[in-house]
């Protein structure tokens, strides 16, 4: 069984910095394409970032540059490095992968304040 499980999230001010974390378990990132999504309050859930198998590395426009994914194959667990947070990266962040079908963690909150 596929068991996502998130940690990190917070309150932060407006400039700071969270790392989030995914760990792993029933499956390997590392063969797998590995993502963190977002909800805001009244807004669809949108991706934030990927990581491929391969390593590969796709973000959303409106954190480029500031966020970074990243993967630790030892610790099976997958990174979202979030700096220079704004108030409008305000939401709910969850952990995705996909084998033959998708799986998400329960979600990890991060709110910044002004």
């Amino acid at each position: 069984q596929v068991q996502l499980v998130e940690s990190g999230g917070g309150l932060v001010q407006a400039g700071g910095s969270l790392r989030l974390s995914c760990a792993a378990s029933g499956t390997t990132f590392s063969r797998n394409t590995g993502g963190w999504y977002r909800q805001a309050p009244g807004k669809q859930r949108e991706l934030v970032a990927l990581i491929t198998s391969g390593g590969s590395r796709n973000y959303a426009d409106s954190v480029k540059g500031r966020f970074t994914i990243s993967r630790d194959n030892a610790k099976n667990t997958v990174y979202l490095q979030m700096n220079s947070l704004k108030p409008e990266d305000t939401a709910v962040y969850y952990c995705n992968t996909v084998t033959w079908r998708e799986y998400w963690g329960q979600g990890t909150q991060v709110t910044v304040s002004s």
